[in-house]
Formats: structure tokens, sequence, C-alpha cells
């Protein structure tokens, strides 16, 4: 379940009316908006906010279009984005609340900062985002350091926003408060504040395309103040807010719950890909050719291509796998199976990056070029990057067949797998099997995602830590009868099926 969408569903629905019945006994929005008024009109004689010369009204003509009176007088139709019960209107949130604007006392002072009045910032904020509220505040100033400065002292219950860096971050402050630049503060007029934390999360889009700059988008405080909102009668309000958080709470449980599910899902997932390369999956048939008999075929086709020219003589050479004799999950496979090591199933290669300054190496190129991003853990069907004729000839990438495992060795990326749909290239940061005759490619997928934590352990190197090709070939390798490999394939795969119809 997209958890984000049904969130986002429930706030389309509260913002259109549509969440709650309107009730013809509430004061319409037009009578709340008079009360508005006188009160901001008393605030402004109490010299508590100032006048703003911006204020418009918006009103629904008799053409049933909307319109928009100036202080000089003027009209402008508008358009609305979309159609609202009967009992609300379209205001500006400059018509329902105060806003302001923050600052930040001179750093270079210690007595503008330390002391009681919390100083919220656009980085403070996003660590809180998951809450409606803004708590346990990590910043503070001295009175001192509000009356030095533009930082402005907020009243509790108000609406925090991000203005810049980024745009968006939203919280209620329930306790007196200021902040820096980066914020703009909603101080509500006879509204509710949860209303509007919801509302203006809900028309955030219009916000940021209103925003401006070059380096960084910011939306000043004239521009938010200009946002068109709705506005429904104040008992309407205080119903959505009700039934929003209550839906949302439900959908936060679903997604804890999926959290949960996906993550037992992922150590079930774990845990019977063990017991696959353990050879408990699935039952041994005494009629399988044994892996001992694949070895020997593995071995003949490797002199075969050696005695070819498509193999060197240090291919040949048998790798013994590291500390066999006394690993204990080895010794316990059944009799069928054999150890051995990736080394010895297969050729593994590396490729290489041809010189970015050669534009005649990757311009018009027609040859797809892998690298470690591509690799998706499934099926590789498209990638973007490729390279020319030339760069194949005169620099040191490799062809890879399709249905070729490749690994990611390098950094972030270790471990990470794919299968080619199709014939490729690919940079240094990947390895690939290639001449892998009595090993299916599946099963060999398979086991080295099973083993993905180990090469992430061994991985060596500072900034960023990798594993190497040699590392690879020298890996411990279980090798089933190519039947039961199927039949493992067949359990791991109806296995994941049904794990996926749960988690989605």
């Amino acid at each position: 379940m997209d958890t984000k969408a049904l969130r986002e569903k429930i706030l389309d629905l509260a913002m259109r009316g549509k969440l709650v019945p309107q009730d013809p006994n509430d004061e319409p929005a037009s009578e709340l908006l008079k009360r508005i008024k006188a009160e901001k009109e008393e605030l402004i004689k109490q010299k508590k906010i100032k006048r703003d010369k911006n204020e418009t009204e918006i009103f629904r003509g008799d053409d049933n279009l909307h319109y928009e009176k100036f202080a000089d007088g003027s009209l402008k139709m508008i358009e609305v984005p979309y159609e609202v019960p009967e009992s609300w209107q379209w205001v500006r949130i400059r018509n329902i609340a105060n806003i302001i604007a923050g600052g930040t006392p001179k750093t270079s002072v210690p007595e503008y900062y330390g002391g009681s009045i919390a100083w919220i910032t656009p980085a403070e904020m996003g660590k809180k985002q998951k809450n409606m509220l803004f708590e346990n505040p990590q910043r503070h100033i001295t009175d001192l350091g509000l009356q030095k400065s533009s930082a402005q002292l907020v009243s509790k219950n108000s609406v925090v926003y991000s203005k810049r860096a980024p745009i968006g971050h939203i919280n209620i402050v329930p306790f007196e408060y200021s902040t820096n630049q980066g914020c703009l503060s909603f101080e509500s007029i006879l509204v509710d504040s949860n209303f509007y934390y919801f509302e203006i999360k809900n028309v955030k889009a219009d916000i940021e395309n209103r925003a401006s700059g070059t380096t960084f988008k910011e939306i000043s405080a004239t521009a938010f103040s200009d946002t068109l909102v709705i506005l429904p009668p104040i008992a309407e309000q205080k119903r959505i807010v009700a039934v929003a958080n209550e839906l949302l709470a439900i959908v936060d449980k679903i997604e804890s719950e999926q959290k949960d599910l996906k993550n037992l899902s992922t150590q079930l997932k774990k845990k019977v890909l063990d017991i696959a390369m353990q050879g408990k999956l699935v039952p041994q048939d005494p009629n399988d050719e044994p892996a001992s008999v694949l070895l020997e075929k593995i071995r003949a086709e490797k002199q075969k291509l050696f005695e070819e020219g498509k193999l060197k003589k240090k291919d040949l050479e048998e790798i013994t796998p590291v500390n066999a004799e006394d690993n204990a999950y080895y010794g316990k496979l059944p009799k069928t199976w054999s150890l051995t090591t990736l080394g010895n199933i297969g050729t593994w290669i590396s490729g290489a990056t041809p010189k970015k300054a050669r534009k005649d190496y990757y311009q018009n190129g027609s040859i797809p070029w892998l690298k470690t991003g591509d690799l998706n853990d499934g099926y590789i069907h498209e990638i973007p990057d490729f390279i020319t004729e030339l760069a194949l000839v005169e620099t040191s990438v490799k062809i890879i067949p399709r249905n070729t495992v490749v690994i990611a060795m390098y950094g972030a990326t270790i471990g990470k797998l794919g299968i080619t749909t199709f014939e490729t290239t690919s940079n240094q940061a990947c390895c690939a099997c290639l001449n892998v005759s009595e090993v299916d490619k599946n099963f060999l997928f398979y086991y080295l995602l099973s083993y993905r934590k180990q090469f992430i352990d061994s991985a060596f190197g500072g900034a960023q830590p990798n594993i190497s090709k040699e590392k690879i070939v020298i890996t411990p390798f279980v090798l089933p009868p190519v039947r039961e490999q199927l039949r493992i394939i067949g359990s791991l795969t109806k296995f994941e099926s049904i794990i996926h119809q749960f988690v989605q």
C-alpha cells in the first residue's frame, strides 16, 4: 500500500470539503472572515500587528466567478484551484494570519545565545518532519539577542514554515519561540492552526512554484502571504482536523506494520536463502548426476577453451577453498554436492573506463557500458550509457555476453547484482562471470546474494572500500547437481512471489 499517496488523498479530500459533512448550523466562513477583520483592526490599534497594505478581498460574483478586490477599489477576476462548499470561502493567507519573519543575532556575541527563547531553523525543522508538533528545541537565544536582531517572538501554537533550504518544512510550535531568517511563522487570527498546518502542506506545490532565486529557491514573506487557501467555518475546521488526525494515525499504523512486515520478509528471505545454500530447501535425488562430475566437465570445458586460445593458462589453475577443511558450515553439505571456489566454475573479468576526454569513445556510441549503479539485484533490461566501437578496440573494456551474472566491487554498491539481458561492456567496478556451463546463472545469482554480507565485511580501503576480482575468485562456492540447482531456483522463486504478495 502506498501510504504517502494515501496521506495526500486524505488531505486532498479534507481541503475540498469531502472528508466530513457540512453542518448548516455552522457560522459560515463569510461571517468568520468579518470577525477576523474586526480582530485584526483591534490588534492594529493595540500595535500588536501592522496594517497590511496589500490586504485584498475575494468574493464570488453574480456570474458565479471569483473576483479579488484590492485596496484601491479595483477588481480582478481570479481562478480558484477547485470548487468548495457554499459555506466556505477562498482567502489569501494574509487575510487570516499575521506572517512573521525571523532573524539571526550576531553569532560573535555570546550574550545573544543560550537563553530561554527557542530559536528555530530549517535545519532543525528537517529533523522533526515526522511529527506535527515541534518539540524539544535544541537552540535558544536570550532576550538581548531577540532585541538586538530582526528575530521576533511568535505566539505559541503558531505554524512555522521553512522558506528556503528547503521550502516546505512545517510544524506547529506549542510554545513561544523565534526563528532565523530561513523561516516564516503563521500566527493565526481566529482560525485553527492545526487546520492550516494541513492546508499549507496541501498547497506546498503552489508555494514552490512561486518561489524565486538562482542558487536556491526561496519564498518571500509577501509571496507566502499571497498564497490562496480555503476558509471553512471554524467548527468545520475543527471537525476536519479531528477526522484527519484519526485517519492519518491509521495510515501511520499501516506504514509501521508494513515496515515490520518488510523487515520480517527480509529476514525470512535471508534465512531461506541460507537454508537453500546448505542443501536443506529441497530434497536430494540420488539419481541426479553428482556435482563432482560437473566439476570434471567444467575442467574439460576450460581446457578446450584454452586450446582454442580463448583462455590463458593461469585460468586453468585450480583454486582451493580458503579454510574449507575447518569450516563447519560447508562440512555439512549433501553428499551429491561439491565445495569449490567461484574461480573454479567460470572466468571472472572486470571492465574499464575509456578516457572521458576522448569524445570519440562515447559520442554516438552503440555498445552498452554498464556501471554499478545499473545493477538492480535482478535482470537488467536497459542502461543509459554507451561507448563506441573505437573504445572497445583501443581500451581494455571487454564484452559481457547476455545472461551473465555481474557483481559490484566498489563502495556502497559492493555485492549488488544483476543479470544481463543483452551484450554489454562494463566499468572496472563491475566483475562478471563468463564461461559458466554447468552452473545455472540464477543459482549463481542466488549464491552471490546469500554471500553479500561476507563480501561487504571483507571489503578493504579507505574512502571507497572495495573487494577485488582476486578476492572473488577465491571465495568458496557450493555446487549442487544441475537438476537440484533448478529445483532450488524454483522453490526460491515461488517463496519470493508469496512474500511479495504479503509485503505489497
